[in-house]
């Protein structure tokens, strides 16, 4: 069965939802750079509030056959362009966040994106893989979502040969 994934602006109703979702604690060590403390409230709304205030920041909700299934964004860090996305839990393994990516690549029109995932999370890697995405670097950080330093992949996405886009 296919199922029917579009994106959509986050709107206030999905705070709650989204709070849930990164505080899922597999998600969490799969992630590894996550908030300092998932369950503080204020935290959480106070960095939404930054990220939708922002222009150079675009936050929208994944939706899958119409509910709730995660986050996708992009916006812009010391000149370049990130993207990143959060799939709930009831929504892994199903290609969800591959076909929200995709989405999100043919509205992004700003080449290179970078994105960044643990060296540890095999479905991120997968996921920016499937979508066009290619390693660049390794570094090391401090990981708040496993509570040490870990490998941290940077990838990207370079425009066509052609020239008509990525992805």
């Amino acid at each position: 069965m296919t199922h029917h994934i579009e994106l959509r602006a986050l709107d206030d109703d999905d705070l709650d939802a989204i709070f849930e979702m990164m505080r899922d604690r597999e998600a969490i060590a799969m992630a590894a750079f996550t908030a300092e403390d998932p369950d503080d409230r204020g935290a959480f709304d106070a960095w939404i509030a930054r990220q939708r205030d922002d222009e150079n920041v675009l936050s929208l909700v994944v939706t899958e056959d119409g509910g709730f299934a995660g986050t996708i964004a992009s916006f812009t860090v010391d000149g370049d362009r990130e993207v990143t996305f959060w799939i709930a839990r009831h929504a892994w393994g199903r290609g969800v966040a591959t076909a929200a990516l995709r989405l999100l690549i043919s509205r992004e029109p700003i080449r290179p994106l970078f994105a960044r995932a643990a060296a540890h999370n095999a479905a991120s890697i997968a996921v920016l893989e499937k979508a066009g995405f290619t390693e660049v670097s390794r570094n090391t950080d401090f990981a708040p979502g496993v509570g040490r330093e870990i490998e941290e992949i940077v990838f990207t996405l370079v425009p066509a040969l052609d020239g008509v886009g990525g992805g």
